[in-house]
């Protein structure tokens, strides 16, 4: 008997915010699985839903939120559809299915036969991250149901936990050196290498050649937060796959730990202490602490604490420490440091210690202990996947034989959330967008799958798949303004909603009528990292392309007062629109004040401005493109900018 097979509805009414829509909430009998439908009025219908899927189960009513525009109900309703979303099937975030989301597809085709009439509305499926994994799973496992997908900022069936054990290596070895790394990689810069030891720049070439995109390394405070905080709540997935890893790393030849560098020597931690009080997430919240993502999750009712006070802390680096609970009602259970806020110690889990947080309580001893964490950091070097995942061809020597010993690949590397197994099979049509600076999903796992579609496809993989990789972009920066407002963010990235929001409707397009959507981009992998051309008309894709220059150059040295000519360039790829804007920001305070209308696929920019203090500067230039050349809608708006040095004396 199919598990989902009495859906209910508990709440049906119009609404007028954030635009006319019929909202319909309901669920499945018997089951954990809600669901909310947002359907636009009959004359604004054109047959067809978009159902995103978020990167984590147990809400269904995200979409109306202000800052997820490309899943929003306003961008549905302009463009002829109505939004389909569901809480996965559980109502915490570590569940949910791609049976349930078949279930809510579907059901909203009965809802939406009854209100607009017989038919059968196309369904299109997309999502970013962990929620891109689910999109493929959907497409893979269940044909008929959906007819297009956008899976977006995707990883490979082993990007976890790789992806985050390299970075971590990188972040404990670099960190100190990151400042000159990102001027380097600035602008008018010079060598990233430069005045970096062996052992830096052996952990700088690593992670580069693993793939992670340099460019990214600006933003290393919050992945260093952020990122390495998420990687903590996957510690579980080592420790449960290969627990006897940990005391062979610091006890066996060919293993870091063994015989270990100074650097990796000093920074292994075993402190005991005790837990003085508990910050709860409202707290946390109120005293605008970054919590790490299992502690902003709330959905499943289980209350636990964002951060622990502790009676002492350590002077060392505790990001990705286990707190080990030595007495109370939680011990045996081991949790992880997300990062550290004065005296508060942010917390992380995995599932399985997922409700034993809420055991933790003042007076409970702990031991600080960061020995499996710093374990965990080289784990990739004794995981060699199959020889299509390139970036491993660093561990080999000549002849192709691993340089350091070999790991049991973890269990169940090859099927991901969702059910995903990434095989390249997939019903329908397929639009992938890559981020070129995609600090977590790093940028050539988007190649490696499309080789994959082109084994499945051969010479037909242009009828049935498209691939745009988006520049000056990261794998967060989708709300860029809205998530991250600091000034740096809004100069050296762009958001690509706009670019997600075109994808969609190049897909219904493409479903519906026909109409191919514009060439993938061109590309090449050179050493891990993907290069694309410097023109638009070579690159293609869908993103205008912005060529920057300060009195002719990169960088300009100039004096308080002093003029500097501003020279911009930009051109759009063959069949993605026109330019319709462009913005200055000058002295990089995030604020885009001198707006220039634009118009048709080409345009030279030229103006001055003269700085008032001396410092060094990194003027942006950002560029908005439109299908129709529409500068006054909200959707659809695809961005890029161009950035140059200028040192002021």
């Amino acid at each position: 008997m199919d598990v989902y097979s009495e859906p209910f509805i508990d709440i049906d009414e119009w609404r007028d915010a954030p635009v006319r829509h019929r909202y319909v909430h309901g669920g499945f009998r018997g089951t954990e699985l809600l669901f909310s439908f947002y359907f636009p009025p009959k004359e604004r219908y054109e047959g067809r839903f978009f159902q995103p899927l978020q990167a984590i189960s147990g809400s269904e009513n995200s979409a109306p939120m202000a800052m997820n525009l490309a899943n929003g109900v306003g961008f549905a309703v302009a463009s002829g559809g109505y939004l389909v979303e569901s809480n996965q099937g559980a109502r915490n975030m570590f569940g949910g299915s791609s049976e349930a989301n078949v279930a809510v597809a579907e059901y909203s085709r009965v809802v939406a036969r009854e209100m607009y009439g017989e038919h059968r509305p196309y369904g299109y499926v997309y999502g970013g991250s962990g929620g891109a994994f689910k999109t493929l799973g959907c497409v893979e496992n269940h044909p008929g149901v959906w007819d297009g997908a956008i899976p977006f900022v995707h990883g490979t069936p082993v990007s976890i936990p790789n992806f985050f054990t390299v970075q971590a290596h990188a972040m404990r070895i670099l960190g100190p050196k990151f400042p000159q790394i990102v001027d380097a990689l600035d602008p008018g810069g010079g060598d990233m290498y430069a005045g970096l030891n062996e052992e830096e720049r052996e952990a700088l070439k690593e992670i580069t050649s693993f793939g992670f995109p340099p460019r990214a390394w600006f933003n290393f405070q919050r992945i260093a937060f952020g990122y390495t905080g998420v990687f903590t709540t996957l510690v579980d997935r080592i420790v449960d796959g290969d627990p006897t890893y940990f005391d062979d790393f610091w006890s066996k030849p060919g293993y870091l730990g063994a015989k270990p560098p100074a650097s990796l020597a000093n920074a292994r931690i075993q402190h005991p202490t005790m837990i003085t009080a508990l910050v709860m997430p409202d707290e946390a919240r109120a005293m605008k602490l970054p919590m790490s993502m299992p502690a902003s999750q709330t959905n499943s009712g289980v209350v636990f604490p964002a951060a622990l006070k502790v009676g002492s802390l350590p002077n060392a680096n505790l990001q990705g420490a286990s707190i080990i609970p030595t007495s109370g009602d939680a011990k045996g259970h081991v949790f992880y440091v997300a990062g550290v806020v004065r005296d508060m110690v942010m917390i992380g889990f995995g599932a399985g210690h997922f409700e034993a947080v809420a055991k933790l309580k003042p007076g409970d001893e702990i031991r600080l202990d960061n020995s499996i964490y710093l374990a965990t950091q080289t784990y990739h070097r004794h995981q060699i996947p199959a020889p299509e995942y390139y970036a491993w061809n660093q561990y080999k020597d000549a002849a192709g034989k691993p340089l350091y010993p070999q790991r049991p690949l973890l269990p169940g590397a090859e099927v991901q959330s969702g059910g995903a197994t990434q095989s390249g099979k997939f019903n329908g049509k397929m639009i992938v967008l890559a981020a070129m600076m995609d600090e977590a999903a790093y940028p050539w796992s988007a190649d490696w799958y499309r080789a994959r579609v082109k084994a499945a496809l051969g010479d037909k993989i242009d009828e049935r798949y498209r691939l745009y990789y988006i520049d000056n972009t990261t794998h967060t920066t989708q709300n860029v303004g809205r998530n991250d407002p600091r000034p740096v963010a809004t100069t050296r990235v762009i958001s690509y909603q706009g670019a997600l929001q075109q994808a969609l409707r190049d897909l219904a397009a493409w479903v519906e009528k026909g109409a191919p959507p514009p060439e993938s981009t061109a590309y090449k992998i050179v050493d891990g990292q993907v290069v694309v051309p410097a023109s638009a008309g070579e690159r293609k894709g869908l993103q205008p392309v912005v060529s920057l220059r300060a009195n002719g150059q990169a960088r300009a040295d100039v004096k308080v007062g002093q003029s500097v000519e501003f020279t911009g360039a930009v051109e759009m790829p063959p069949n993605t629109g026109n330019l319709v804007k462009a913005e200055w920001d000058f002295e990089g305070a995030g604020e885009y004040s001198i707006v220039t209308p634009l118009t048709g696929v080409r345009a030279d920019i030229r103006t001055t401005f003269a700085f008032t203090a001396p410092g060094t500067y990194f003027p942006a230039l950002r560029v908005s493109a439109q299908r129709q050349g529409d500068a006054a809608t909200a959707y659809a708006q695809v961005l890029n900018l161009g950035r140059v040095r200028v040192v002021v004396s």
